[in-house]
């Protein structure tokens, strides 16, 4: 069985990680979503509720799983006896950094390979940072993400307080 994991932090699920999640699906036998802690970022949604969320939007797509992570990636994926790592490319910006990256898990584990897949051009654009900025200041978010996920983030903004001027 050949296992593949897609990580990230997915704080929120934009339809370009969807996008990504189908596509990278038909690759592997099974598709661990990973969703992340990542110290270097403030996540709007718990790791609870990410999971949750990436859950909800991937039930129906055959051979996916979700599960939560807080190690190396590189140590994740060879617990789950993955030999795959998927990863989405927007622009020049994502490949820059993913470029170093791929470096740095290859030297953790070359029994790993990883495997790049573009953005749909129609989806590009799209970043889970920017889609939480748009909230913020009210705007629609309904053209980024899944249609519960916009309901969670616009939720979220409000309980908090987050609405700007």
């Amino acid at each position: 069985m050949r296992v593949g994991v897609y990580p990230g932090t997915f704080d929120p699920l934009t339809l370009g990680h969807m996008d990504i999640i189908r596509r990278g699906a038909k690759l592997v036998d099974k598709l661990v979503i990973g969703v992340a802690t990542n110290p270097s970022k403030s996540p709007m949604f718990t790791l609870t509720e990410r999971k949750i969320q990436v859950g909800r939007e991937v039930a129906d797509i055959p051979g996916v799983e979700v599960v939560e992570f807080d190690e190396l990636l590189m140590n994740f994926a060879e617990r789950l006896g993955a030999t795959i790592i998927v990863r989405g490319l927007r622009g020049a910006g994502d490949f820059e950094y993913e470029f170093q990256m791929t470096g740095m898990n290859r030297a953790l584990n070359e029994d790993v390979e990883q495997v790049f897949l573009m953005a749909d051009v129609a989806l590009q654009p799209i970043a889970s940072k920017l889609v939480k900025e748009i909230a913020v200041y009210g705007g629609d978010i309904r053209k980024f993400v899944p249609p519960q996920v916009a309901a969670d983030v616009v939720a979220r903004v409000a309980e908090q307080g987050l609405r700007g001027s």
